[in-house]
């Protein structure tokens, strides 16, 4: 492992290279001076004299300058050097240096490393301290065991509780920066949320609007009689200025958030009447059964705000679709409850259409299809025989996504 990690080395970090250089020049000073860790006679001393240091010394200063890049080449080499260092009358520099070669082992190797040096460390305190006093029955001995635990557990335990607390401070900033994602992520979809929800209210309140002053307009221009002008163009007025006034109060809205105005009432089923009767007054030969004959409120509870919301618009667009490009006949609007279900139902005639129509851009379906999805319900537009035949089935429970 340390000969692997010696083979493809960075250039040493900068504060490893004032450490080693500060630690070299400071035994370096000890050296000249005569100060050592034991005495020239001591027994166990083989090389006595100031200078045979120097060799542990210098290798324990280059052991410095791979302690981030290599730790444990690092910290094998600085104890074959600090081991030799004991052959010798010693250096207090170089003890120094090893601390801190084996405090960057643990902090900066592997985590399998940093744990294994913590128990080797560890079994070698306990046994620095018992086995010489086994052996020399003297007090003195237990001081062995004190300076293996400065020495080589201390710096350990302190590396390793560096590296606890840096290692929490990186999770604590990768939580952080995943929480500030998911944030952004939901801030997204909030926004494109609400961008669609717009539209589709734009789009279902202003379209009638405008399909019938296409229509009836193109009639006008095209049929050669006052009486028949006079009624589209009445008939386009009222539409331009009620679809002017639903553009003002959502351009108000999206300007300032609405401010202090008054929201506009959501519409219901009770207001489907009123619906079909503006449709009539367009010209469309419309029939409505809301199903109220059999009292669906009072058997079963009313209706979720958000279900008839989408009923409404469903009916709304449906009809607006009519306008624009059924064939002449009957339009029939069906209201239903079954089954937990509230099922909507709009038949026009389908076919060839002679007289005027106005351009559509397939929005309205892809609204009405968002509509049932976001309830949890189903949409189905289509050919029905000799009809074009709208089917809607909303659940009557609590909707997961509610539309306001």
């Amino acid at each position: 492992m340390a000969v692997r990690e010696l083979r493809r080395l960075p250039r040493p970090h900068r504060f490893d290279v004032y450490i080693a250089v500060g630690g070299l020049l400071g035994g370096l000073l000890l050296a000249a001076v005569g100060l050592s860790t034991r005495p020239a006679k001591d027994p166990i001393t083989l090389f006595d004299g100031p200078w045979p240091v120097l060799v542990p010394l210098v290798v324990l200063a280059g052991c410095e300058l791979l302690r981030r890049t290599a730790p444990r080449a690092a910290l094998l080499t600085g104890t074959v050097a600090v081991s030799a260092d004991v052959l010798t009358q010693g250096s207090l520099a170089t003890v120094l240096m090893f601390t801190d070669v084996m405090y960057a082992a643990v902090l900066y190797g592997p985590l399998a490393s940093a744990r294994r040096i913590q128990w080797i460390t560890g079994l070698l305190t306990v046994a620095g301290t018992l086995v010489p006093f086994a052996v020399w029955r003297t007090p003195e001995a237990l001081l062995i065991g004190v300076v293996v635990g400065v020495v080589a557990y201390a710096p350990a335990a302190t590396g390793w509780i560096v590296r606890d607390h840096r290692d929490a401070a990186e999770a604590a900033r990768l939580r952080a920066e995943q929480t500030a994602l998911l944030a952004e992520m939901d801030r997204a979809q909030a926004v494109t949320s609400e961008r669609a929800r717009m539209a589709r209210e734009l789009h279902d309140m202003v379209a009638n609007h405008l399909s019938a002053i296409a229509i009836h307009s193109t009639a006008a221009l095209s049929i050669d009689d006052p009486a028949t002008s006079r009624q589209a163009l009445q008939t386009i007025r009222e539409n331009s200025v009620e679809g002017l006034a639903e553009m003002r109060r959502l351009i108000g809205i999206l300007r300032d958030g609405g401010g202090d105005r008054e929201p506009a009432a959501i519409p219901t089923l009770d207001g489907l009447a009123a619906l079909v009767d503006g449709a009539r007054a367009n010209g469309l030969d419309v029939g409505l059964d809301d199903g109220s004959a059999d009292g669906p409120d009072d058997d079963h509870g009313p209706v979720p705000t958000p279900v008839e919301l989408a009923a409404y618009r469903i009916v709304q667009e449906s009809l607006t679709n009519a306008l624009k490009h059924a064939c002449p006949g009957r339009v029939t609007v069906r209201l239903a409850r079954r089954d937990g279900v509230l099922d909507v139902r709009v038949s026009s005639p389908y076919g060839h259409r002679d007289g005027p129509r106005a351009p559509g851009s397939g929005a309205g379906l892809v609204g009405m299809r968002e509509r049932a999805a976001l309830l949890g319900g189903t949409f189905a537009a289509g050919p029905d025989g000799e009809s074009w035949t709208v089917r809607a089935a909303l659940p009557l429970t609590e909707p997961s996504s509610e539309e306001s």
